[in-house]
Order: structure tokens, then C-alpha cells, then sequence
């Protein structure tokens, strides 16, 4: 499907396009089918909610051949070959699944075609794996879960349960809290990793973390497990003595309705929630909520920002693949999440974290932002970036 959304939107508001005006020809590699269909839908409505509300900064049109990775990371490297090789895309923007950024990094790194990430946080991308051409508008896995470490310190919790799934991005999110927690001076006494997918009771679980000693618990759970373990804990009746936190993908508002009033009172840390008060995060809200009949997620927000930091590329006089992925790598403005910006060490993004409490609100539950933590940089964990590319 192509769609050459920035002419429509120069007809519709009177915008003169010139008759040379740049056409740009971007890939969305997305799951648009199988368990993270939710997710790629809410990039995609984020991404042209960007393009319609910002194409009309530059003279270009911007046409978007979309591709479904159906969350496989072969099926998403022959996507990612056609989009390369026959459809000759100027840029790819999306990729969900870390496997699946695993499998197309050497195919985009050896082509030479930029590729926005839009949601994968594995640490390596952006790490010992890093690329100029790989440039990261979502999060890595550690940077979500660090500032809580020292945040929950800060509160006098001095003893920490920790869970997560069994696989690299539970234990990279687990990773990335435990070393900021231990090093304030924190205990985790005790941690467990649930097999993947596989884990329909988590009861044994809980009562290990409730005879530790703990605190708290601090937990890393995404999509249908975040929804079963808030479940669960609730009815396990642990809420009331031993408080859980957690990586903010836990009661993430994709989902959370469907947790019910099990959420309240949980108390996460993520990189974007929908009530973060400031000016561009209303215009976000309003914009995609009149869109797509829905709040926006911090998937959505990772598309919106994508298509932002695409537009500004262009801007600064970006024209093909290898000045696109020069451009995308010094991008900076203020979005729904704050002031955002790309350290040129690893290509990852540099972004505020927010510690909120999932509260009851008048139309369901909502987001009570409880502090804004300050944007650090990833550790370069191994990243030997080539020099940039030259125009």
C-alpha cells in the first residue's frame, strides 16, 4: 500500500507544492499481523499522525510502502530485501520485535539505507552491534529501568524482589534496575525469570517474593503476561504489603484497562504516559486521539516521534540514504515525551524518564506522574561507531 500523504496534505491546506518538490520513499516494517498487531498498528497511526501534522514544514512527499513482519525475523528479512532492493526505499522506519531488528541490522547496515527504530530496545542495536545507519527513536531496555533504581532508594526502600519473563529483554530490563539500585546502596534479595510465554500461574512466584524479606517488588511484564501477573498480584492480596513497581510497560495504556482495578496503585517508570503536561504532548494527544478514537501508547508515541525525526531529516537538507541517515543522527526537538536528542556515540536516543501511579480517573484508569527523572545517555556497552557519513 502506497500512500502519498504529504501531496494530500499540501492540497488540503493550501500549501504550494513546487513542481521539483523531493518525493521520499519510506519503508514501514511493522507486525500488522500475529501478537504484536496492536503494537504496529499504534506506530503506523503514530508515524502519519507525524506526517500530517508536520509535513507541511518541508516541500517533500512522503510515500510509505508498509510491510508486515508477522513478528518473524525471516519473513521481516525478506521484507526488509524487497523493500531495499525492488522498491529502492530511502528509509525504513518501525521494526517491534528485537529478534527481529537481530535479523535485518547487516542487510540495512550493508545497503546503506537508513532504518528508524521505532520500538525494538534491545541493548546490543544500539550497543556492540551499533550502525551509522541504525538510528533509535524508542528506547533501549537498560535506560527505561535505571532511574528507577536510584528513585526507589531515594523513597527508603532498601530491600527488592525482582521478576521478569526468561529472555534477553526481561533480563536486560532487570539488568539495568539492579545495578542503579545495588549501587545506592539497595539489596535484591531474591529474583526470578518466568519461562517466556509459558507462565499461566504465577502464585509460586509471589510467595517466594513474600517470605524474602523484600519490601517491594520490582517487575518487568509486557502485553498478555503484564495483564495476568497485575492480575494475579492483586488477588494474591500482596498489594497492601509488599508495593509493586515495575518498568512502565507493565501498566502501559495500551493495556491497562483490561488489568481493571488491579492496576491502582502500581507505580512504573516509562519514557512516555499519555498525561505528561506540556504543550506538544497535548497536541499529540488531541491529534491522535481524533485520528484513531483512542489515547495514544508509548508505541504510539515511538511512530509519532519516528515521523518527526524524519521530517526534521529532511529539513536540514537530507535528499538520499546515506545524508538521511547523517541528518537522523543529530535530530533533536521537543515532542510529547521533552526534549529529545541522539547521542552520536551509539545513535540512540537521549529522553526523559517518568515514575508514575496508575490511578483511577473519570473515563477509567489514567496516569498520575509522580517525578520526571533526568535523560542520561546509554553506556556505549561496546558501540565503536564509524564516522559519519558524508553527504
Amino acid at each position: 500500500m502506497k500512500r502519498a500523504f504529504l501531496a494530500a496534505l499540501g492540497l488540503a491546506t493550501g500549501f504550494a507544492m513546487p513542481a521539483t518538490a523531493q518525493d521520499i520513499k519510506v519503508g514501514l516494517l511493522l507486525p500488522f499481523s500475529g501478537v504484536y498487531a496492536a503494537l504496529g498498528n499504534d506506530i503506523e497511526a503514530g508515524f502519519t499522525t507525524a506526517l500530517e501534522q508536520f509535513g507541511s514544514e518541508t516541500a517533500a512527499t512522503f510515500e510509505i510502502v508498509r510491510e508486515d513482519t508477522e513478528v518473524k525475523p525471516p519473513v521481516a528479512l525478506a521484507k526488509a530485501k524487497k523493500l531495499i532492493l525492488q522498491d529502492k526505499v530511502d528509509v525504513i522506519s518501525g521494526i517491534v520485535s528485537s529478534g527481529v531488528l537481530g535479523a535485518v541490522r547487516d542487510m540495512v547496515h550493508g545497503a546503506g539505507v537508513p532504518l528508524i527504530v521505532a520500538n525494538a530496545g534491545n541493548d546490543e542495536a544500539t550497543g556492540e552491534a551499533c550502525s551509522p545507519y541504525i538510528t533509535r527513536m524508542s528506547f533501549s531496555n537498560g535506560q527505561v529501568n535505571r532511574p528507577m533504581g536510584q528513585w526507589m532508594y531515594d523513597q527508603g526502600i532498601r530491600k527488592v524482589y525482582t521478576l521478569a519473563p526468561d529472555y534477553a529483554a526481561g533480563r536486560q530490563m532487570i539488568d539495568g534496575f539492579v545495578q542503579t539500585f545495588t549501587a545506592a546502596g539497595g539489596e535484591i534479595v531474591g529474583q526470578d525469570f518466568t519461562p517466556f510465554q509459558k507462565t499461566q500461574d504465577f502464585g509460586p512466584y509471589m510467595a517466594q517474593a513474600k517470605s524474602s524479606g523484600a519490601e517491594a517488588v520490582f517487575v518487568f511484564y509486557a502485553g498478555g503476561e503484564a495483564i495476568s501477573f497485575v492480575k494475579q498480584y492483586d488477588s494474591f492480596g500482596l498489594k497492601a504489603e509488599l508495593p509493586l513497581y515495575g518498568s512502565g510497560f507493565l501498566t502501559s495504556s495500551l493495556y491497562v484497562n483490561a488489568q481493571g482495578p488491579a492496576a491502582e496503585g502500581v507505580i512504573t517508570a516509562l519514557h512516555y504516559v499519555p498525561t505528561i503536561d506540556s504543550p506538544a504532548n497535548a497536541q499529540f494527544v488531541e491529534a491522535f486521539t481524533a485520528k484513531t478514537g483512542r489515547v495514544p501508547s508509548e508505541f504510539a508515541v515511538h511512530g509519532y516521534d519516528a515521523g518527526r525525526a524524519l521530517i526534521e531529516a529532511v529539513k536540514a537538507g537530507a535528499t538520499d540514504r546515506e545524508s538521511l541517515a547523517n541528518a537522523l543522527r543529530q535530530v533533536r526537538f521537543d515532542g510529547p515525551r521533552g526534549a529529545l536528542s541522539i547521542d552520536p556515540a551509539t545513535n540512540n536516543i537521549v529522553q526523559p524518564i517518568y515514575v508514575y501511579e496508575t490511578v483511577a480517573g473519570t473515563d477509567g484508569l489514567t496516569q498520575k506522574v509522580l517525578a520526571e527523572l533526568p535523560a542520561e545517555a546509554d553506556p556505549v556497552n561496546g558501540c565503536e561507531m564509524a564516522a559519519p557519513v558524508s553527504n
